[in-house]
């Protein structure tokens, strides 16, 4: 395991001279090392480019299903789990950067996985990193089928939806380096934001009367179906940045634009749409309003959906060619790797969308077993760790009692999510078969 720390880095490397590059010693022991000289460079992003990266891969899935998530936990309380699920990310974020910092050649969380728990954990972590990418992936084509079909009044096979969808998303995931994909995220957050908007104001130009008659702001439910409702899956995406100081302000404005946005839009959704408001929102819409919404909203389904298959390439990409001059240089054999991954990724995630009758439930089983984890759990693992490693062993957990006690409640509240919407999912999935709701591999329904 490696325990080098890049603040113990020769003082020649560029950083050491530059106030504007990463910390002392970073590029020494970074994957993509110091890439003055290389003909790809990784390292190019700013804070407020990877803030629009992480906004554009998860506001979408988790705005479009929270007014129906608010329709089964009542407002107030559905109110005030966004709220603290925000918080409780922000405050997992600090530690995910604070490790990431001190421990740069960590790239992913396969990378992680094997500083904390050696060669298994790599294996596991890098397995369900890809995992939940490919999901993701399918996921958001999902959407966008749902999208064109709603469009063209479902006019097609909606498996030819999918796999119309399917390929501008394939294309949008080619480039190399996540800087390239920045750019195109910034279209894809006004998209959704503006898309938001105008469902909003659908929502509230048509309500559906007399339901708030009988308005409450709690309405009793069972932990099955409230439970489920707050475990979107969240993931911070890994960023290749110039300077991962400026981590944290990306993290800040993530949060508060994704708190703010899921908590104004799922309340205006679920007040003017009432209980029975679908998921996704949209779709309750009246019709030309469903098809604005949705034909504003598609450029971020097809960006969100380029960056996960990015990310699960990237996974593999950088495990064969760590240190290799394919990582940095245009050679025909790393493009033709790096091409063959991206098509195997967004392949297994088309079929796995259209083939899959269950598809919606196995990224809830995903994100009960990896993204609860990934989001929550670990990062309190990565605070333990390093104070038992750095600060002292448990003299230091002792002497940061506070922080250490957070630490376990952030295990135990990853150890939680997993096991209760594994539940929660799997039940869901014995529910659907048992009522005939499941359909048949490779339909048009």
């Amino acid at each position: 395991m490696s325990e080098k720390r890049f603040d113990e880095a020769s003082s020649t490397s560029p950083e050491a001279t530059d106030p504007n590059a990463a910390p002392l010693g970073y590029h020494d022991a970074d994957v993509f090392g110091i890439e003055e000289d290389h003909q790809i460079q990784y390292k190019t992003l700013t804070w407020p480019l990877v803030a629009v990266l992480m906004i554009a891969e998860i506001v979408s899935n988790g705005m479009l299903s929270l007014p129906s998530s608010l329709a089964v936990v009542g407002l107030v309380p559905g109110l005030v789990l966004i709220i603290f699920l925000g918080l409780f990310a922000l405050f997992t974020s600090w530690l995910l950067i604070k490790f990431k910092t001190r421990h740069p050649e960590v790239h992913n969380m396969g990378d992680a996985g094997f500083i904390l728990f050696g060669p298994i954990g790599r294996e596991i972590l890098s397995f369900g990193t890809v995992v939940f990418a490919v999901l993701a992936t399918g996921g958001q084509i999902l959407a966008g089928q749902i999208a064109l079909g709603v469009l063209s009044s479902n006019k097609l096979c909606s498996m030819l939806y999918t796999g119309i969808f399917a390929i501008p998303t394939l294309l949008c995931a080619l480039p190399r380096t996540l800087d390239q994909l920045s750019w195109l995220s910034v279209p894809s957050v006004i998209c959704i934001i503006v898309a938001g908007i105008v469902g909003m104001t659908g929502a509230g130009l048509h309500p559906i009367e007399g339901w708030r008659d009988q308005f409450s702001v709690a309405v009793s439910t069972d932990f099955v179906t409230a439970f489920i409702s707050i475990t979107n899956p969240f993931f911070i995406l890994i960023s290749e940045m110039r300077r991962p100081d400026d981590a944290m302000k990306a993290a800040y404005t993530l949060q508060i634009f994704a708190t703010t946005f899921y908590a104004v839009f799922a309340a205006v959704s679920y007040i003017y749409l009432g209980p029975d408001v679908a998921s996704p929102s949209f779709t309750s819409l009246p019709v030309k309003w469903s098809k604005a919404a949705y034909g504003i909203a598609i450029p971020n389904f097809l960006i969100a959906g380029s960056l996960y298959s990015h990310t699960a390439a990237k996974l593999i990409f950088i495990r064969f060619f760590r240190k290799s001059r394919h990582l940095h240089q245009h050679t025909v054999f790393g493009w033709g790797v790096w091409i063959s991954l991206i098509v195997l990724m967004n392949g297994a995630a088309f079929l796995l969308a259209v083939g899959v009758p269950i598809f919606n439930y196995l990224i809830g089983i995903a994100a009960s077993l990896f993204a609860s984890w990934y989001t929550y759990g670990i990062a309190g693992a990565f605070w333990l760790y390093d104070a038992w490693v750095y600060k002292g062993g448990f003299e230091a957990w002792k002497r940061r009692w506070a922080m250490c006690g957070l630490s376990w409640l952030t295990l135990a509240a990853g150890a939680f999510i997993c096991v209760a919407g594994m539940y929660v999912t799997v039940k869901q999935i014995v529910d659907a078969y048992d009522s005939g709701k499941v359909s048949e591999p490779f339909s048009c329904g």
